[in-house]
């Protein structure tokens, strides 16, 4: 029996290891990447405990950088067909960041790299169909400036509402891609986790800095809410991601959101914007370019 391979990015931890580890015990054999080899080992070690298909393994990857991206590409693409993708790293930013690219971290990490990422595979995930990408999204999405015709948003960075932004840019690909790759056998999903504790949330939700000026007048009330939304364990908010990659339900099914209760909600409707869709298009194409110089 040919085995049926899974990468799951950003899966050494939190969300993402949870994750691996429920496709691993539905008979996929998982790659998680990260960057730190100390995390990934134990990360291998808790998947191999339950995993009742090929072995998991890590791949060391940065990918805050689009040339690590492309090189992990390469690596996973010439290993065969994969079955599932599910691009689940994720980012937020007390202060303005940039990566070793010159983009603003946000957008580059939550948008760019798991762009970049799934459309160098596609080949890979069409070998493999029926296959299916899975892009985790956040209800950060509600609090986005809505901007798009550049890749920092006019006025001042908050961490939050920039996060919320790179999350909105990712969603609108997905949707796209989507209708895109609409009875190739390549189905597509975004997941919302409704929020759980984990090394970004613990990091950075903290700080009155990462939200706007009004809503710091609020701050109190503003952490609390965080506070809650943030309360349950990561095995809980794993499971959309795991649904929207193995549900049988889902088989024929794409373009749908996955939410916090493990069962498709409506897509935020911004989501679906031509404009939004058009300029986000444009900014991936012209940052991350698939061909040519790069």
């Amino acid at each position: 029996m040919t085995e049926q391979r899974a990468v799951v990015t950003a899966g050494t931890g939190g969300i993402g290891l949870e994750t691996a580890i429920g496709l691993a015990a539905r008979g996929l054999a998982v790659t998680v990447v990260g960057r730190d080899a100390e995390r990934g080992a134990r990360a291998v070690e808790r998947i191999a405990a339950v995993a009742t298909g090929g072995e998991p393994r890590f791949v060391a990857a940065d990918l805050a950088s689009l040339g690590e991206v492309r090189a992990l590409a390469a690596r996973l693409a010439g290993e065969g067909p994969l079955k599932v993708l599910v691009n689940n790293v994720g980012a937020m930013f007390a202060q303005r960041q940039r990566t070793v690219d010159g983009i603003e971290a946000s957008f580059a990490v939550n948008h760019l790299s798991p762009y970049l990422l799934t459309e160098l595979l596609l080949d890979r995930l069409r070998a493999g169909a029926p296959s299916r990408i899975v892009n985790v999204s956040s209800g950060a999405i509600r609090t986005a400036k809505r901007s798009f015709d550049a890749v920092e948003p006019p006025g001042g960075y908050y961490g939050f509402h920039w996060y919320g932004r790179a999350k909105l840019a990712n969603l609108a690909y997905t949707l796209d891609l989507a209708e895109r790759l609409r009875g190739s056998g390549v189905t597509v999903f975004a997941a919302d986790p409704g929020g759980a504790a984990t090394d970004m949330t613990n990091g950075t939700m903290t700080s009155p800095r990462i939200v706007s000026p009004p809503l710091r007048l609020l701050w109190p009330l503003v952490r609390r809410t965080f506070e809650r939304s943030t309360a349950g364990p990561a095995s809980v908010a794993a499971k959309p991601s795991i649904a929207a990659a193995t549900d049988p339900a889902l088989d024929g099914r794409t373009g749908l959101v996955i939410g916090p209760q493990a069962h498709p909600v409506p897509a935020f409707r911004p989501g679906t914007d031509p404009r939004t869709v058009a300029d986000v298009l444009r900014l991936s194409r012209e940052l991350a370019p698939l061909t040519g110089d790069q």
